[in-house]
């Protein structure tokens, strides 16, 4: 699956507002974009807010992120999602491997949500038509 970048604020905004998953090192916020499902693609966007420290601690952590998301989001991503990972105070220091375990995690829990949402919405659906 190909995987690309969020630019717009708008899609970040929209994700936060949908499903979010946190785990060890980040935070994982996602929502569906129905524009994607057609390309057989997800989108993802990267954050680092300036809590995390100096400017140089925050292009660490997004060069991180950007390397793990590009590991993992191929095979684990969702057609028609976009991701917007944010990184946290530990997520310069965690050993890659470890940061990489546990987006996939996020990733997978997250789609759970995702998937269980679209059923209970067909489901609904389902319940109005009959």
């Amino acid at each position: 699956m190909k995987v690309f970048i969020l630019k717009k604020r708008k899609y970040f905004i929209e994700a936060a507002k949908e499903f979010k998953v946190v785990v060890n090192g980040i935070v994982l916020q996602a929502a569906l974009n129905l524009s994607a499902a057609q390309q057989n693609a997800c989108f993802v966007g990267y954050t680092a807010t300036k809590k995390l420290g100096k400017a140089h601690i925050r292009n660490r952590t997004k060069r991180r992120l950007r390397a793990a998301a590009a590991l993992v989001l191929p095979e684990k991503g969702l057609a028609g999602v976009n991701y917007v990972l944010i990184g946290r105070h530990n997520t310069t220091t965690l050993d890659f491997s470890y940061l990489t375990k546990k987006l996939k995690e996020a990733v997978e829990a997250i789609n759970l949500q995702i998937i269980e949402r679209e059923q209970k919405n067909d489901q609904a659906d389902n319940d109005k038509n009959d």
